[in-house]
């Protein structure tokens, strides 16, 4: 589904601090990040990699790409578009389970738990890229994102998640002590940073498109909170961190410079409408 994007019908619209990071914040990377944290939390890849076939490298890539399209609809399309990919969601989710191997129970998919955990790791995962790539943000303005990323989580049937950084934060670090590398996280991990490529997948895919998928892994994973990274068994690298602020910042300016032609409709319509809104008089973006 390709959003529809307007100035007035969707979930948030020019005005929103979300179509602000999310056309400024390169999307690979965020996505790859959000995985890799969420991949910790073990019934959360386990139901992942117990229902989707992660060993296929294509099954692999195209689950990837539908997140970021899903992200794409619900923050740029129209609201009955937006509900529809949550309604799709929702009824594949309700239809799914997992099994708890280190206890033996079944779970559903859908606990709220998982959704919440997704959610919040994905939210964060923006926005942390976004301040590494130099998306300029005020404590209020990241306040405003996570608040708005509510209604987010309502098209996937959450409600109660957090509404500020502090919040978020909170959620993160509560969530800590029920953190593991497991051993499909850490499967989870090497798949973003070196995905292996079927003959039938290298064929359709552009030559310059070979290194586009380790790479942004290879970012997400530096941008990850130092006790992440720990519990994957590396140690905290100050010089890789910043490596990756230096890179986000690069791909954020280069991607800022392209012509009009080469961004994607989503975003080149969605900038259209902000710089439209930025000169009209008595306009501001709302928090």
């Amino acid at each position: 589904m390709k959003a529809t994007v307007t100035p007035h019908g969707g979930l948030f619209g020019p005005e929103s601090i979300t179509w602000r990071i999310h056309t400024e914040t390169p999307g690979w990377p965020a996505v790859l990040r959000a995985f890799q944290l969420q991949a910790l939390h073990p019934r959360t890849i386990r139901g992942i990699a117990q229902n989707c076939l992660l060993d296929d490298p294509e099954v692999a890539r195209a689950r990837l790409r539908r997140q970021l399209d899903f992200v794409t609809v619900r923050t740029f399309g129209t609201c009955e578009q937006a509900e529809q990919a949550g309604e799709r969601i929702r009824q594949v989710h309700a239809r799914l389970i997992g099994l708890d191997t280190d206890t033996g129970v079944l779970f559903r998919i859908d606990e709220e738990e998982n959704l919440r955990w997704a959610h919040c790791a994905e939210t964060a995962s923006y926005l942390e890229l976004a301040r590494r790539s130099g998306v300029p943000l005020t404590a209020a303005e990241a306040d405003a994102y996570v608040a708005e990323q509510r209604r987010s989580a309502r098209l996937v049937g959450i409600g109660d998640v957090p509404g500020d950084v502090a919040g978020l934060r909170d959620h993160l670090d509560g969530m800590r002590p029920h953190l593991a590398a497991t051993e499909e996280a850490r499967d989870a991990l090497r798949r973003t940073v070196s995905p292996r490529l079927s003959f039938r997948l290298a064929l359709r895919t552009p030559p310059l498109a070979f290194g586009s998928l380790p790479a942004a892994g290879a970012l997400a994973f530096a941008t990850l909170p130092g006790w992440a990274r720990q519990m994957y068994g590396c140690r905290g690298d100050g010089a890789a961190g910043h490596a990756a602020d230096l890179a986000l910042r690069a791909l954020r300016a280069a991607a800022m410079a392209m012509p009009d032609g080469l961004v994607e409709p989503e975003i080149r319509a969605a900038r259209g409408l902000m710089r439209a809104l930025a000169k009209a008089p008595g306009t501001g973006v709302a928090a």
